[in-house]
């Protein structure tokens, strides 16, 4: 069966400037009070600190139902959408974590998802800046609810989106799992909770999808899928792999 190959992005090592400093968090709040996001929400970003992240690679767009379509066939999970170029949605962290397996068998690489401090790495780069284009929200840079499309679109509809690196559509369009369950950073506020119980699945989320407001495409933002029917909230993955 044929297999399709991966558009991968070369992220190079570097310091990731990860999270939120403590100080900063009620501007935050402020900033974004019109999605009815509390403080304590965006708690669990802190604190800011350096981290080392290692060189990878990314793939430059989340797996699509034409990716996706292939995998079912081989396998025989189930299919999922019918749009061959937008993001696959309503994927279980199992299944894609399935994919990637089969897939890196195919192209003999170490196929994964991203931890959730390489997906940070590559939509921030070397700064840290608000989103992945920079610091100021702009519409119509990422298929979130103010476009008010309501579905998913072609993966790299959004190419003035592009990360410092040029990985595109790290907000909106597709929630994106990490390998990373949650867990408090080191040093977070005593009041951020030390398990999500209420999550539907304890890993994290990154990116936000077209369904959600523009405070989950902020690089930062530390999120999960906490309702089941996971394509009604929009959550899809994209693939990582060591450096070759």
């Amino acid at each position: 069966m044929r297999v399709e190959q991966v558009n991968w992005v070369d992220i190079p090592a570097g310091l990731l400037r990860r999270g939120t400093p403590v100080d900063e968090m009620a501007a935050v709040a402020r900033r974004y009070a019109d999605t009815g996001v509390p403080v304590e929400w965006y708690m669990k970003e802190a604190p800011r600190a350096e981290i080392h992240v290692p060189v990878f690679r990314i793939a430059r767009t989340p797996v699509t139902v034409g990716q996706w379509a292939l995998f079912a066939a081989a396998t025989g999970w189930s299919a999922s959408g019918t749009l061959a170029t937008h993001p696959v949605t309503g994927i279980t962290w199992e299944a894609a974590t399935a994919y990637c397996r089969w897939l890196g068998d195919r192209l003999d690489l170490g196929v994964r998802l991203p931890t959730e401090d390489e997906w940070e790495r590559a939509a921030r780069g070397d700064d840290g800046r608000e989103f992945p284009w920079g610091e100021e929200y702009r519409t119509g840079l990422a298929n979130l609810v103010d476009l008010g499309i309501g579905t998913t679109m072609p993966v790299g509809s959004f190419p003035e989106g592009a990360s410092p690196f040029g990985v595109l559509d790290m907000a909106g369009n597709a929630d994106e799992w990490t390998s990373t369950l949650y867990a408090p950073y080191p040093g977070a506020p005593a009041e951020v909770p030390s398990t999500e119980h209420w999550a539907f699945d304890r890993h994290i989320t990154r990116g936000g999808a077209f369904c959600h407001d523009r405070d989950l495409a902020r690089c930062a933002r530390r999120h999960g899928a906490y309702e089941p029917d996971l394509e009604a909230i929009g959550v899809g993955f994209r693939l990582a792999a060591p450096a070759t």
